[in-house]
């Protein structure tokens, strides 16, 4: 069954939008409809915070807390959640909630336009953990940008935070909200809104009869990178179909040999997982973008936008990944290398979407991957590298070099792969193959770095990967 009526719980209410606009943002929403104007917009694009929202899910009969960039965000997303903004964290005493207490106290604002934005992903990881260390500080607001305050006196106001014994409202309320969201109708949504579609399926099969129907449609497979396109470029999405609403594609298996990640599976489910496989496929990931980016954007998505820049693409080629294709008749396996065909252009043809990822399992490979750009938390690569190595005998009998940004499509250095191929793991031979890497690669000059600077920083992280696998006292990770 399908419904034309977006239902989310908003002040304690049902709160219905009936055949919304699919490409309203839900800052815009929060702004002008609900007239909450504690809520910012600062960059349109989720890279500074001002307009963190927290959306509440079940999971279990458990309410899940997720900090979102509202800016990059589509309204049909509140479908079946719970919106919380800055405005409903004053108790109905009147008092602030202990995360805006610690801010005032710790004077973690000056002007204040960032605050509302620090303010809801730090209630969000008050609400998700019961201690919060300087790591997982760093991470919750490393998405969060200040302009004149400063970070110290927010951290300070987060640390504080251990020593508050305090049941808020949504604790006292938890039966209650958990009642009402299991009222929520959830319903397939299937929205026309004047010369606008949205469709939100449940399974497979619904979304083969709607692709049918609708072969030139944008698949939404969490849009933090598609809904730049009304953003940014200000332009409107005819019609979108939504694949985060399909419970099938959003898992992770595991056998000997293999991982296969679902389309949908977000990105901060699959770092906290790939952590025990491959650790720093998880500290990249950390790095690809905020919590608010990465608690929406999936996998899939990430691979589909098929961005040169894309942080798990060179990882995900390194690692000899296949995508897994489905059509409205079958799947289809594709090595990774083959999926790209020029800048954000793939070998997907219309009605064709990702269905997952497969991953092998290299136990005892060499796997390194590194990151480099102007700033270390939630930034555009300049260069993104991945190394994939099997030796035997201090001899490489296997690689796989891979780079982001250095193309106009995530790319193998073949030629260096071919030159290190059976040689010593020596530096003569890792300073030989630089030398042959202008051969791979002809970077472009951009905003974020010049074809030389690109080169050099290649090839010096080649050297990196040497130095650290041969040197056991050299730590060069915090340079990173």
């Amino acid at each position: 069954m399908n419904t034309n009526k977006v239902q989310f719980l908003f002040n304690n209410k049902i709160c219905e939008l009936i055949n919304p606009d699919p490409n309203q943002t839900l800052l815009n929403f929060i702004r002008t409809k609900l007239k909450k104007t504690g809520t910012k917009e600062g960059c349109a694009e989720g890279g500074c915070g001002a307009c963190t929202v927290v959306v509440g899910e079940l999971n279990n009969n458990q309410i899940v807390y997720k900090s979102i960039n509202s800016c990059i965000t589509f309204v049909t997303f509140l479908h079946g959640k719970q919106l919380l903004v800055v405005e409903d964290l004053i108790n109905q005493d009147g008092f602030h909630h202990p995360v805006q207490q610690a801010m005032v106290k710790f004077h973690g604002s000056q002007c204040g336009f960032c605050t509302p934005g620090f303010v809801m992903s730090l209630f969000s990881m008050y609400k998700n953990h019961n201690s919060y260390n300087s790591d997982l500080i760093k991470d919750t607001i490393s998405g969060n940008l200040c302009r004149c305050t400063g970070y110290r006196p927010i951290v300070d106001a987060a640390k504080s935070l251990n020593k508050v014994d305090f049941k808020d409202n949504f604790s006292k309320n938890k039966k209650k909200t958990v009642k009402i969201l299991k009222k929520i109708n959830s319903k397939n949504l299937s929205i026309i809104n004047k010369d606008k579609q949205y469709f939100s399926p449940s399974t497979i099969s619904e979304l083969k009869k709607i692709i049918i129907r609708n072969p030139k449609s944008q698949f939404l497979n969490g849009g933090t990178d598609l809904s730049l396109i009304v953003t940014k470029e200000r332009k409107d999405i005819n019609t979108i179909i939504n694949l985060k609403s399909i419970k099938e594609l959003d898992f992770i298996k595991t056998n000997n040999n293999y991982i296969e990640v679902g389309s949908t599976t977000s990105l901060i489910k699959f770092e906290k997982f790939i952590l025990k496989y491959y650790p720093d496929f998880n500290s990249i990931l950390k790095r690809y973008g905020s919590v608010q980016v990465r608690n929406v954007g999936s996998i899939g998505g990430n691979i589909a936008t098929a961005s040169p820049i894309g942080d798990t693409l060179p990882i995900l080629l390194s690692l000899n990944a296949e995508i897994i294709i489905q059509s409205k008749v079958n799947k289809k396996n594709i090595p990774i290398n083959k999926f790209f065909k020029g800048y954000r252009k793939t070998i997907l043809k219309a009605g064709e979407f990702i269905y997952s990822i497969k991953i092998p399992i290299y136990k005892k490979n060499i796997f390194k991957a590194y990151k480099i750009s102007k700033r270390f938390d939630d930034d555009i690569s300049s260069v993104c590298a991945s190394f994939n190595l099997e030796i035997i005998n201090k001899k490489i009998k296997k690689i796989a070099i891979a780079f982001g940004g250095m193309a106009e499509i995530p790319k193998r250095a073949t030629n260096c792969e071919k030159i290190l191929r059976n040689k010593n793991l020596s530096l003569i031979n890792f300073e030989n193959v630089n030398k042959s890497l202008e051969k791979d690669f002809k970077p472009i000059d951009d905003m974020r770095a010049s074809s030389d600077y690109r080169l050099r920083v290649a090839q010096n992280l080649l050297l990196r990967l040497f130095h650290e696998e041969t040197n056991e006292l050299l730590d060069t990770r915090d340079a990173m």
